[in-house]
């Protein structure tokens, strides 16, 4: 399958609209770990790009990833900012100069992506933090395109491990940010980062099936 320009950036558009039904939700598992205001910066940071997309007519995906990931960093003030706008950047630099994307265009996107954040934050699985959401889910992801599966079925893939890898950090200590203070009272609380996450790929995976189905 190809995915157009336009198709490509109404995912974000999609992830924007996710992140903002889920706002109250995501601060409301941030308000047991940290300030409470996770759900709020992300809405703060997908609504400007929301906003900025509405009004973007350019016609290269990486282009568009650019102006995705510096909207959200000068939007952001918080520690995301910069993660997110790394993951952005990163990966439409593989999708540079192209017309529509291909499956493997998508695949090295979101890898690019994913290494584009820990390179960034430094962060590692067990830390109870996006990673745990983001890097079983880039595994999963590639794994299945090496045995030879449809972007779908890759897809797919990485949402459920994504999904394990969020609800992981239910029984991690926080060894990241303002949580890693709270020592054995952050168990039983499922990160916010790994959950916005896990949102943003989920969304994702359902704009790219409503382009399928079409």
């Amino acid at each position: 399958m190809k995915i157009t320009i336009d198709e490509f950036k109404q995912a974000f558009i999609q992830i924007a609209d996710k992140i903002e039904q889920e706002k109250e939700y995501l601060s409301e598992l941030d308000r047991a770990l940290g300030d409470g205001d996770h759900g709020v910066t992300m809405s703060i940071g997908w609504q400007a790009v929301k906003k900025k997309l509405d009004e973007w007519q350019g016609q290269d995906p990486g282009e568009l990833c650019k102006v995705v990931g510096m909207t959200f960093l000068n939007a952001v003030g918080s520690t995301v900012g910069p993660l997110y706008a790394t993951a952005f950047i990163r990966g439409g630099a593989v999708l540079q100069g192209k017309t529509e994307l291909s499956e493997e265009d998508i695949i090295q996107f979101w890898d690019a992506a994913v290494k584009g954040m820990v390179d960034r934050g430094k962060a590692k699985i067990g830390e109870k933090t996006m990673i745990d959401t983001w890097l079983p889910a880039i595994v999963a992801l590639k794994e299945a395109k090496e045995e030879g599966n449809t972007l779908m079925d890759c897809l797919q893939a990485a949402v459920t491990a994504g999904e394990a890898g969020m609800k992981s950090t239910i029984d991690m200590l926080s060894q990241k940010g303002r949580s890693s203070r709270l020592g054995d009272r952050a168990l039983g609380h499922q990160d916010p980062g790994a959950t916005s996450a896990y949102l943003i790929l989920e969304t994702f995976f359902n704009a790219v099936k409503s382009i399928k189905s079409a």
